[in-house]
């Protein structure tokens, strides 16, 4: 556990990087709000459309030849692309980059799939929020480094994050050992690989079924808030790279306490389910709040409120992983990586399209929060239909 944990915090240190800055590099290739909210929304794009196909994939080949050659394909791909970025000179440059990153990347999904290998069903969901709260430490290094280093060039944290790519390889080619062994490897075929069937298979996993749908509106709500929080910070509060960083800082330490150190007192209180409907609520409230602020101060003040808005997460992995058979964990994560990618393309789709919309209204108008208003309204329904589920449910789930 400790060798995929140091592997995963490497790579959100790297992906963190690039979050305070990326909108800012595709705004020195626009001219306005309006154009830069556009550009964004197709460099956005065109990495959840590649890593919509690429990682049931990368999921199915890491059952059939383990997770660690995955794991380093996509961090050379990840490297290259900061690399790239840190260098292009024309818009399209950062569109085919992110293609190609979306494409070679399901590190994610991989790294659950690796724990899945190495923990019990019962014990899933507490290692899931181990490995929630590296993602929180990487938010925590990433976006404050990478706010920093943007603050002086917008270009300097992309070299910084393809540099600690290339370190992470390191680690998995040297030091991080494989976690499925031979005898529980599974032949590689192309019908189920494919991002339809790998949804469809995903769905018909018992005890799984409308938790699909949760996780897809749950996640939209989440990518649109992360694909909207820069340009929407730097629309109303004027907020730039140094700002966000700081921002960022604080939602990676309240995801360190909410799933590093809460998550285990709470699920031996909470079951899984119970603790995934109050995560919810949590998170719909904090997405309303996030609209209706009016000072910078308050988004730090919503942002630690929601303490529990990230344990759905954990807990619904946790329950899906339970459902999945041990030769098949790496399919199973990968239809679920995939099933996020789908909604990183819809996400900027929506978000972004209702930001534009309301960009060029004044600071204090409340309309500027419509995407904002939108993530609130779908983590409800995300929260009305897992009561539902697990009320109807005739077994009880796996923790």
């Amino acid at each position: 556990m400790g060798f995929i944990m140091a592997a995963v915090l490497i790579d959100m240190i790297s992906i963190g990087l690039m979050m305070p800055v990326l909108p800012h590099i595709v705004g020195t290739f626009t001219a306005s709000n309006d154009e830069q909210t556009s550009a964004f929304l197709a460099v956005t794009m065109a990495f959840g459309v590649a890593n919509f196909f690429g990682s049931p994939i990368l999921g199915a080949l890491s059952d059939r030849f383990g997770r660690r050659p995955v794991l380093l394909i996509g961090f050379a791909g990840l490297a290259l692309s900061f690399f790239v970025t840190a260098m292009a000179t024309a818009l399209w440059m950062l569109v085919a980059v992110r293609l190609f990153s979306g494409a070679m990347q399901a590190n994610i999904a991989i790294a659950n799939a690796y724990v899945a290998d190495i923990t019990a069903p019962e014990d899933r969901a507490r290692r899931f929020g181990q490995l929630g709260a590296m993602f929180g430490i990487g938010f925590i290094l990433g976006p404050f480094i990478g706010g920093l280093l943007g603050d002086h060039d917008v270009h300097w944290p992309f070299f910084a994050a393809g540099c600690m790519a290339v370190l992470n390889w390191c680690y998995g080619f040297f030091v991080l050992p494989e976690s499925l062994p031979r005898d529980r490897r599974s032949p590689f075929n192309w019908k189920k690989a494919n991002p339809v069937a790998a949804l469809r298979g995903l769905a018909a996993l018992k005890g799984v079924g409308s938790l699909v749908a949760v996780i897809a509106l749950s996640s939209l709500a989440q990518f649109m808030l992360h694909n909207t929080w820069v340009l929407y910070t730097k629309f109303r509060f004027g907020w730039g790279p140094l700002q966000v960083s700081w921002s960022l800082l604080v939602v990676g330490l309240v995801s360190v306490v909410s799933q590093g150190v809460l998550l285990r007192p709470l699920l031996k209180r909470f079951s899984a389910q119970r603790l995934a409907v109050i995560s919810m609520t949590s998170a719909s409230l904090a997405y309303l709040g996030f609209g209706l602020a009016n000072q910078g101060w308050m988004m730090y003040v919503i942002i630690g409120l929601n303490l529990l808005g990230g344990a759905a997460a954990a807990a619904l992995q946790g329950i899906i992983s339970g459902a999945a058979s041990p030769t098949e964990q790496g399919k199973a994560m990968g239809a679920l990586s995939s099933l996020n990618s789908l909604m990183a393309v819809f996400a900027p789709l929506v978000g972004l399209t209702l930001l534009a919309q309301v960009s060029h209204r004044p600071a204090g108008d409340l309309l500027i929060g419509l995407p904002f208003y939108t993530c609130a309204a779908l983590q409800a329904a995300a929260m009305l239909i897992t009561l539902r589920f697990f009320r109807t449910q005739p077994a009880p789930l796996p923790a």
